[in-house]
């Protein structure tokens, strides 16, 4: 996994349309809290057996009403940076535009894969309409139908045609791979020169999943991980401005590639939306956490300054709030080696498998003390639950009418299950099944 497609295009040819078709998504993906709308352009699409991750630029264009060329360059160079297949949408009723010409000029230079999506095409005549956009002189046209997904079968055929195939680190591979991910500043690269110290020697970068995570694997103190590391992540100044985009990008690689994702946030500016919209990138791609307040050796302290903070900071990213929250500095080297066990921890808890007759057991005497509200006048029986096979954990239930077991019930489930095994820093996936 780790390759990206990008949806870029002006707005209104129907970008936002054409990504709920291909992510499957009807609706904006996350929840309405403050700070998580901008993640609502990041889903998952899979074709043929294949997942990818697909970004819909169009939310990140901050002055749609007014659009400078300056923005969409930026938007359109980042977007060429670090996505592998790159969908530009056009609309087939309003023919080639300025901004169509000028966004074609660009894309005409990058070796990345540029795949014409005429958008808008749901009868005949658009469909010989559209070959006028031949004209941009990018390759193969691909005329489609957002609203009603005609055509999209054929993009999609094209798109993961194009994807690299994934490589892994050659050897070894059921290594753990820990991420340190955050918004720029944060202080990753001073937790990873920490954690890796002097003896480069001990270390083997390794060219890694993607083109530009790098893999380096750490082997002292008794434990043996890859760190996937972002190459590059500092050099890009000239896309300051749109900085939350390119990391939410960046950040979607090195997830998709780790196990236990390390997500550092400053203490000194607290969390912001931009943490919570990565916390919820690795909640959704199913990837264990540990929260790194880096800098607390800048915090002036009081009794319990810790605590509180741990307190506030929880109330952001609940529901999944079963998170281990470590305070360090990386630049004083203060807990690193806290960093190190609770990662590990951390990761065990990832490959925790339950024994099928002690889950049973525990969702036997969990719906006795609190029975599924009944629905419609249908009283809801669970009769059996196992935990899948999968990389992270996930469990599924076999009742009568799964259609109406509702979300706070599969909290409380998953509530009991925590209080019985731990899986702290672990998203649980529940799913219920028709028996």
């Amino acid at each position: 996994m780790g390759n990206i497609v990008a949806i870029v295009g002006r707005p209104n040819v129907g970008k936002s349309t054409l990504f709920n078709r291909l992510t499957g998504r009807r609706k904006a993906i996350v929840d309405s809290e403050s700070g998580v709308t901008r993640d609502r352009h990041y889903g998952k699409a899979e074709w043929n057996g294949r997942e990818f991750p697909v970004v819909d630029t169009g939310g990140y264009i901050t002055d749609s009403g007014d659009l400078f060329e300056e923005e969409i360059r930026k938007q359109i160079s980042i977007a060429i940076d670090e996505a592998d297949v790159i969908i530009f949408v056009l609309d087939v009723l309003s023919g080639i535009t300025d901004i169509d010409e000028y966004f074609a000029g660009i894309l005409r230079k990058t070796d990345k894969k540029v795949i014409p999506a005429v958008n808008k095409v749901d009868n005949s005549e658009r469909y010989y309409d559209s070959s006028l956009f031949y004209r941009l002189g990018l390759g193969e046209i691909y005329p489609v139908s957002a609203i009603n997904g005609s055509g999209t079968g054929e993009l999609l055929d094209a798109v993961v045609k194009e994807l690299p195939e994934k490589e892994a680190p050659e050897e070894e591979d059921d290594l753990p791979r820990f991420a340190i991910i955050g918004r720029p500043n944060v202080g990753k690269s001073s937790l990873l020169n920490s954690l890796l110290g002097e003896e480069r020697n001990i270390v083997t970068p390794q060219s890694g999943t993607t083109r530009d995570s790098i893999y380096s694997r750490f082997n002292k103190f008794k434990y043996d991980f890859y760190l996937v590391d972002t190459a590059g992540l500092r050099k890009k100044t000239r896309v300051r401005e749109n900085i939350e985009f390119y990391s939410v990008l960046r950040s979607i690689r090195v997830i998709e590639n780790s196990d236990v994702c390390l997500l550092m946030i400053d203490a000194l500016q607290g969390i912001e939306s931009q943490d919570v919209n990565i916390f919820n990138l690795v909640k959704r791609n199913n990837k264990a956490v540990v929260i790194l307040v880096n800098k607390w050796d800048m915090v002036e302290k009081s009794s319990n300054t810790a605590r509180d903070y741990t307190k506030a900071l929880k109330e952001r990213i609940t529901p999944f709030d079963d998170v281990p929250v470590l305070f360090i500095s990386a630049v004083n080297r203060q807990r690193i080696f806290r960093v190190l066990e609770t990662a590990v921890k951390v990761y065990d808890n990832y490959r925790r498998r339950i024994p099928t007759h002690a889950l049973n057991k525990l969702v036997q005497e969990a719906v006795e003390n609190f029975h599924p509200p009944s629905a419609r006048g249908r009283y809801i029986r669970i009769k059996y639950a196992t935990q899948l096979p999968s990389r992270s954990p996930a469990f599924v239930f076999f009742c009568n009418y799964p259609e109406y077991v509702k979300d706070p019930y599969k909290r409380y489930l998953e509530h009991r299950i925590r209080e019985n095994f731990d899986f702290c820093g672990v998203p649980l996936q529940m799913y219920f099944r028709k028996k």
